[in-house]
């Protein structure tokens, strides 16, 4: 057996927190090195797929900024998503429960269920408008129908994985079905919940962006649109590279949260 000495094993974690970190970073230098390369070294010095360079994206985001635009409509579009998952929550959630609880409940729904969750979401759009006019609501229909669905599977899902025996202890104690539902079935449905709902917000982020190319005026949806008809194509990577980096914060922070609450 080999022995390690105190600097080797002090080192150790180093190099594991090295070969964390490393991986990620090379894969997003090699990314920004194929995009660079397709926008600036093969396209013509005419073509506006020069624009869309990723030396372009930090000029254009500042102008943006300069603009009073970005920010505005960064919580505008946060503020959508927020509203529309937590209508998936409040609707699903009881769904998914009821579902996972009633045989009778899972027969009726889950042909209605399988049928409404296999629709593109942005194929209501239509519907949404003319239900709701122009304006916040049609974009958080689009929202809330986009991320219901997750929510509804994984809570039912999870009332069908319970252990009957954890049912039938507090039975034997004469627990009410309220009590049961409250101190059995939830505390024991929480993590696939919680996987509901990471997964409903990802969809959500997803559907968001084209939901406000629907005649909304503002949020980062509507300023791709606004940047797009102005060929100010600069402009559009800037956006693209802030809505991604807001979801990548938005699932990091999601999955920070709903770990340490299991």
């Amino acid at each position: 057996m080999t022995l390690l000495t105190q600097d080797e094993t002090a080192a150790a974690p180093r190099r594991r927190s090295g070969s964390v970190i490393a991986p990620p970073l090379i894969a997003i230098a090699v990314l920004v090195a194929l995009w660079w390369a397709t926008t600036t070294v093969l396209p013509a010095a005419d073509s506006l797929a020069r624009q869309f360079a990723p030396q372009q994206v930090f000029p254009a985001m500042l102008e943006l900024l300069d603009r009073g635009v970005l920010l505005p409509d960064i919580g505008l579009s946060l503020w959508r998503l927020l509203i529309g998952l937590l209508i998936a929550v409040v609707l699903g959630f009881p769904l998914g429960l009821l579902i996972g609880l009633s045989l009778t409940a899972e027969r009726a729904a889950n042909p209605i269920v399988a049928f409404l969750r296999m629709i593109s979401p942005l194929s209501w759009a239509p519907v949404a408008v003319m239900v709701f006019g122009i304006g916040n609501e049609p974009v958080i229909f689009l929202i809330a129908i986009a991320a219901i669905w997750p929510i509804v599977i994984n809570t039912a899902a999870g009332v069908k994985s319970i252990d009957p025996g954890l049912v039938e202890v507090a039975r034997s104690f004469h627990a009410t079905r309220t009590e049961v539902l409250t101190a059995v079935v939830v505390p024991a449905i929480r993590g696939n919940v919680q996987t509901g709902i990471r997964v409903a917000l990802g969809i959500a982020w997803v559907v968001l962006v084209p939901a406000e190319m629907l005649g909304v005026r503002s949020g980062l949806g509507y300023q791709i649109l606004n940047a797009r008809d102005q060929l100010a194509y600069d402009q559009v990577a800037a956006l693209i590279v802030v809505i991604g980096i807001l979801g990548f914060l938005l699932d990091a922070g999601a999955r920070l949260v709903l770990t340490r609450r299991r």
